[in-house]
Parts: C-alpha cells; structure tokens; sequence
C-alpha cells in the first residue's frame, strides 16, 4: 500500500468530549447504522485474505544474490524517509515468514496477497534468473498451501532493480519487454502452485508518484515522463498477461489497481465532467487499456498520443482481458474543474497524492484538482473515514464492466495503538473501521457484485514507504526491535468474521 500518501491533507483526531446531561450527540458524518453492520452477512466460499509487499516485509535487502532495487537507493539517502529508517530489516519476513504464515493461518485467512522483488529474481533486471530468490519464493509459496491459503501474486509492488532506472526506467518502453521476461520466469518456475497474479500494484501510483509528483524513486517532475511511464505500463500489463498464461495454462490473471471513488466538489456540469476525468485517469486508465485496448476519456481534448509514445498497433498490444478485476479501498476524492483556469505549472507534489493547488489544476491534459476530503472523521494516518465509498466503488465497476468477478486486493486504517500492559493491543478504531466499510461492502454483495474476496492491508505493522515506521496498518503489531508479533484486537475480530462470514460477531 502507499503509505498515507495523504498524510498532509488531515489533521488528528480530536478527542472525545463528554456530553452533558441531556444533550444528544450528533450522527458522525458518514458512519453507518449499527443495525446495517449487524445484518451484514457474506456468501459461502467468500475469501477473507490479508496483503503484504516484498520491500515493505521481507528485509535481506543484499541477501542471496539479491540486487538493488529503487527503494533500497531511496531510502539510504539521507533526508527520503520519516525518521531516516530504510526497509533492510523491516519484519524480517524473509527470515520468518514461517511464523507469519503461522499466524495468517491462525486468523482463519485463506488469501494471501504478496509480492516478489524483482531485483531477487533478476539482480540487474534481465538475464537468468538468481536461483536463491525462486527457491525463497517457491518455499514461501509451499508454506502457504500447506497452511490452506491461497497464494495470490503481484509480480510487481514498486521496488524496481535500480539498474532498469539506470537505464530510463518506466519512461523507457524497452522495460515492457523486460517486465514480460520476468513474468515468463515466474510462470515456469512457480506457475505450476500460483494461480492468481496480478501484474502492477497500483500502476497509477507507479507512474506519477515516480515520474511527475517527484514524491517516489527516483522523483522526476515531468509530466511527459510520466504519460510515457504509463503507456510502457500498460504495454507490460498486456504482455505480462499473455506471457505467464503461456508458461502457466492454470494462471488467472488480474489486477491490484488503486481506485477512489470520486465526487464532484459541486453539482455543476464541469465538476461532474471533472470527476469522470478522475475516475478514467486515476482508477480505470490501465483497466480500460487492457479490456478494450484503448485508453478512457481522461483527458480535456485529445488523449495525448504522441507525448505518450504511442505507435501504430499499439492498440493491438494493449488489449489483453483480465480474467477478474482487483482494486484497492482507502478513501474518497472531492474533484472540481480546472479547464478554464490558466494554466501556470505542474506545481509541487502536496502530499495529497494528487496535486497542489496551482493554477489549471495538476497538467495541461487532465486539468482537474482533485482533494481528500475531511467530512468525516479521519484516522491516524489523514485519511477520512468514508464507508459508503467502497458500496459506490463497487457497484460502479460492477456496472461499467458488466458484472465481473472482483476482488478488494488492499483496503484498512491507519492507528498507532500498541500494547498495553496485559500484552493486549486494543485497537477498537481499526475495528469499528472494518465493521463499517465491510457492511458497505457487504450491501453491494447483496446489489449484485460478484465481489469475491477482501484482503486486509495489512497482516503486519511494516514499512510504510515515505512515512517509515510511523504509521501501523496491521492486523498485528510488530515489535521492529525484538520482531515479536502479537495479534492485535483487530486481528482476533477479523479471525472470527472470517470463520463466520458475518460482521456481528
């Protein structure tokens, strides 16, 4: 998961203040009714799942031949990261994903979303496969089928080798037929157990954190960069598709995209034409690429091709269908037109995971501004608590793709509880978190989507990218210093409406 990447649009929670005699508390804005959780029922064979990624868990950064990626160069810069911390140790869960497995296990899971480094697999990004990384891989993958879960891959969770950025990075089309090598690599070598994978987590993120926000490895702030980052994307999406089904006749292939749902800020025509650009940019660009082979109306006027490097036949190689569609939940978008405003710059990354308030909005394409609202209350990390956004989500993809299999492949909440002196972690907000946004989920099960599955972000308190050790989205606390784990509130919680399939438990 991105780390809050919207950690500088919120405030704190306030505190909460007692009522006097005879006053009446007002509704929390947004929150569902607590007989709607109460009804909230799941279908059999519904798969509760946690995920995780490789440079955000696994540590070993230089162990076993592995080569460095992006993030291991970013963080061993000074002045990257929140409190100067890097991802060398982390969980350490390329030591001790046994236990981790374990205690999955022990929370009823039987989905299991993870990543693999691809500088493990390929140090430099091309050539033979390191043999050390398969096996790591292969071992964590036995393990978890022998725990009775699901082992669901994305191939690629943001640590690209450094010697692919070397050469261009994203922006170089010539890392779409890498990236399609890499996935025939792991298809021979481990399609034979994985069948569920998922080419990119969050594509989106992966083009313009990194090449136009500047906020990511290795922070370029051009725009024409990043419409190139993305054409290369999409064209790997497609072929790493196509490849992995080649090495592996059983493989399902799907995806791990980013999505918010998206309001307009007013209900005027441009701000419900601005919020339809968001939706076609931020949520369904690399969908649509691949199911249609083309690119959704996101842009004011004209896609731009040629900044882009489209060439002729490009269409051909986009087009590859997914087999199911997987997307993540946090929070929602506010979004209001810029097109008529002059345009000045790209402007600053805010911090907001969109763009700053510059005039014309964040590019000259898209020309929309785009807020993380704060309505409702927001939790620890900035982010406002929104459930009725995951029913709206939903049911719009539901509808615009035609009833597809789906699957929520990260969705949680930031807070900061840790042990109490019991040894207990009570995080009774991450929970009354879940409750809420999983009823939403549940009502759109009941509308009619074929949701499928729910991943937790996250089993472990882990590297939260930017934000370091600072924020802790876990089902279970993790003690950076000691490596103890314990199961939080929360995880107990979710171990019972898993063996369940209902919220009332």
């Amino acid at each position: 998961m991105a780390s809050s990447l919207a950690a500088a649009a919120g405030a704190t929670l306030a505190g909460k203040t007692s009522l006097a005699a005879g006053q009446i508390a007002a509704p929390v804005p947004g929150a569902i009714a607590e007989s709607v959780i109460k009804q909230a029922r799941f279908p059999d064979g519904f798969l509760w799942g946690t995920a995780s990624a490789s440079y955000q868990n696994e540590g070993a950064w230089k162990e076993d031949g592995k080569g460095e990626s992006i993030w291991d160069r970013f963080t061993h810069t000074p002045g990257k990261v929140r409190g100067g911390v890097t991802g060398d140790v982390s969980c350490d869960q390329y030591h001790l994903y046994p236990q981790d497995i374990a205690l999955a296990k022990s929370l009823n899971v039987k989905s299991h979303r993870f990543s693999i480094s691809w500088p493990r697999i390929q140090p430099s990004g091309i050539g033979a496969p390191n043999m050390k990384g398969i096996d790591h891989y292969s071992r964590f993958v036995d393990t978890l089928l022998a725990a009775g879960i699901r082992p669901w891959c994305t191939m690629y969770h943001w640590d690209l080798p450094q010697a692919l950025e070397d050469k261009g990075g994203w922006p170089n089309r010539d890392l779409a037929g890498y990236f399609a090598d890499y996935a025939g690599i792991l298809g021979k070598h481990l399609g034979d157990r994985i069948t569920t994978w998922a080419p990119f987590n969050m594509p989106w993120a992966v083009a313009f954190m990194s090449y136009a926000a500047g906020a990511f490895p290795p922070q370029r702030t051009s725009f024409t960069d990043y419409l190139k980052a993305a054409h290369t994307l999409a064209l790997a999406q497609a072929e790493a598709n196509r490849v992995v089904k080649a090495a592996s006749p059983k493989a399902t292939v799907g995806s791990a995209f980013e999505m918010a749902p998206s309001y307009p800020k007013t209900n005027s025509p441009e701000d419900h034409a601005a919020a339809d650009r968001y939706h076609n940019m931020n949520n369904v660009f690399f969908l649509e690429a691949t199911m249609k082979g083309r690119y959704p109306n996101a842009f004011v006027g004209e896609p731009p091709l040629e900044q882009m490097g489209f060439k002729p036949g490009d269409e051909k190689l986009l087009l590859a269908p997914l087999d199911w569609i997987g997307f993540h939940f946090y929070g929602r978008r506010l979004v209001s037109d810029a097109s008529k405003e002059i345009f000045a710059s790209g402007g600053a990354f805010s911090g907001t995971e969109i763009e700053s308030n510059t005039p014309g909005g964040r590019d000259p394409y898209t020309r929309f501004r785009a807020g993380m609202p704060t309505e409702g209350p927001l939790t620890e990390s900035g982010i406002e608590i929104w459930p009725r956004g995951i029913y709206d989500l939903v049911t719009r993809i539901t509808k615009e793709y035609d009833h597809p299999f789906l699957e929520i492949t990260e969705s949680g909440c930031g807070y900061l509880d840790s042990p109490n002196e019991q040894g207990r972690v009570p995080d009774t907000r991450r929970i009354d978190w879940y409750r809420q946004v999983l009823a939403e989920l549940s009502r759109a099960i009941a509308d009619g989507a074929k949701v499928r599955a729910y991943h937790a972000w996250t089993l472990l308190d882990n590297f939260q990218w930017g934000e370091g050790y600072t924020e802790r989205y876990g089902l279970i606390y993790t003690d950076f210093r000691s490596q103890k784990r314990t199961i939080k509130d929360s995880g107990h919680w979710y171990a019972k409406v898993a063996a369940s399939n209902r919220l009332d438990v």
